[in-house]
């Protein structure tokens, strides 16, 4: 399976940490956390986290602190499909494709339940066939890329499908919750919205980079499920991220990466760029170790982190068209993504 087109979309509001700070402080929040949350939320916007900017689907960034299921489902409803659309749409630009070529289309989620599916919107607002096989995949949390791309490998190899659609939209801010938490207002603090986008191929595309899905593994592991999960309380989702999140995400990717260098054949040094979801700046510490990485390896999934925050599913597309436009080195690349579950993903890439 080929990767010859790639999309990914933002909302075109973007929000500086600091700005955040400043929203927070006015905002009637404020007033309702205890003052071990207050200094959690100061410590974590105004010092180096690794972000110093998210895109959020606001209109304005006191919006943000607007925290109702049926606030926080309109927003979703009206921002997921635009956005996956969007990316959709300059996926299928980068593939030269147009929209009657796809055969199947794949969509992800995390931070809103819609029925029908995302799939029925992105249908309808790209013009895909009506008779296109669709796919809606929810509860994967970040780690939902890989999954999405495996089944997209699954249905170019079983079914009549010659070209897949493979879409990650996530809304953080249609799944906002503040309590006096560290680990739910440190996840508050870390989310972005976006959304990426993938045209898959069984063969490459003539006059550009050859980037080919290869070996690929998971590890998925319940007995760690609450250590990152999403629960609901009054009718939203509560995001659970505790302390034990970096390790348990380096541990799981070293794990996968050994299972998929054994079955290809190959060794660490073989890995010439390192396309993985971030997390946060703890967790790309703890990859850094955990992989025996220098900083500069990780400086796509830090780039973007630094500039989007965690867009949960979608990041490793931002970080794959990163690494392709910087021009990184032909060979083996390594993509992974972890999240709830607790499960992690890997891919080789082979790169020309």
């Amino acid at each position: 399976m080929f990767v010859t087109g790639l999309g990914t979309a933002n909302p075109p509001q973007r929000y500086t940490k600091v700005q955040c700070w400043d929203a927070f402080r006015t905002s009637d929040w404020f007033r309702r956390l205890d003052r071990r949350a207050l200094a959690i939320a100061e410590t974590v916007l105004l010092h180096d986290n690794g972000i110093e900017a998210r895109r959020l689907a606001l209109g304005s960034i006191d919006e943000v602190f607007q925290i109702d299921p049926d606030t926080l489902h309109a927003r979703f409803l009206l921002h997921a499909p635009a956005l996956a659309a969007e990316a959709g749409a300059k996926a299928l630009e980068d593939a030269a494709l147009a929209p009657l070529d796809i055969g199947a289309v794949v969509v992800s989620t995390c931070t809103g339940y819609l029925c029908p599916g995302l799939s029925s919107y992105v249908i309808e607002r790209l013009g895909l066939p009506r008779h296109i096989q669709a796919f809606d995949l929810v509860g994967q949390g970040c780690a939902a890329a890989l999954p999405n791309l495996l089944l997209a490998r699954a249905l170019l190899a079983g079914s009549d499908a010659r070209q897949v659609l493979s879409i990650c939209v996530e809304v953080s801010s249609a799944a906002m919750y503040l309590d006096n938490d560290p680990g739910v207002l440190i996840s508050a603090c870390l989310f972005g919205d976006g959304a990426g986008a993938a045209v898959l191929s069984a063969a490459s595309r003539p006059g550009r980079r050859s980037v080919e899905f290869t070996t690929a593994r998971s590890l998925v592991n319940p007995g760690e499920r609450d250590a990152l999960q999403f629960e609901s309380r009054g009718g939203m989702l509560r995001n659970v991220l505790t302390l034990a999140v970096p390790q348990l995400a380096a541990d799981h990717v070293r794990q996968v990466l050994d299972l998929a260098l054994e079955d290809a054949g190959l060794v660490q040094a073989d890995i010439t760029a390192w396309i993985l979801h971030a997390g946060g700046r703890d967790v790309l510490k703890a990859l850094q170790g955990r992989l025996d990485l220098q900083t500069s390896e990780l400086g796509y999934s830090a780039a973007m982190l630094h500039e989007y925050g965690n867009m949960s599913s979608a990041f490793v597309y931002f970080v794959l068209q990163a690494a392709l436009a910087d021009g990184a080195p032909p060979g083996w690349w390594w993509m992974s993504s972890f999240g709830a579950g607790f499960s992690c993903h890997g891919a080789l890439l082979r790169v020309a």
